[in-house]
């Protein structure tokens, strides 16, 4: 399972590429692959401002529909409108091609308190 150890990572299993006072947000190939084949992706609206730890849409697989929550505040400046027309993105390339959402950082300093690749991996071996 891959884990990149470029991104900071979350409980809820979303990721998080910071990119000088941006962050792009996704779920990790470890929740896609619990939710199983992923056919709808609600994403917030551009403009919308969502508090970290609040959720900023939802992913429908054909198991349940699942909560995405926003690892950082800020302010959503783009939507990968790209999952609208082929939520399966998320199955196939989670990291790369199924980003969700770009956040103008509210506080850089959010960043910190999220879970590092390692700490991430242990997280979800137990």
């Amino acid at each position: 399972m891959s884990i990149p150890t470029n991104l900071r990572y979350t409980e809820d299993h979303e990721w998080v590429k910071v990119e000088g006072g941006k962050a792009v947000v996704g779920i990790t190939e470890f929740a896609q692959s619990e939710l199983g084949d992923i056919v709808f992706v609600e994403l917030p609206a551009v403009g919308d401002e969502i508090g970290a730890g609040e959720s900023f849409g939802s992913v429908e697989s054909v198991k349940t529909v699942s909560e995405l929550y926003l690892p950082v505040a800020g302010k959503v400046i783009e939507i990968n409108e790209d999952l609208e027309d082929s939520p399966e993105l998320v199955n196939e390339s989670p990291y790369e091609k199924a980003w969700m959402v770009v956040i103008e950082l509210a506080n850089e300093a959010d960043v910190d308190e999220l879970l590092t690749a390692d700490q991430y991996k242990d997280a979800i071996a137990e």
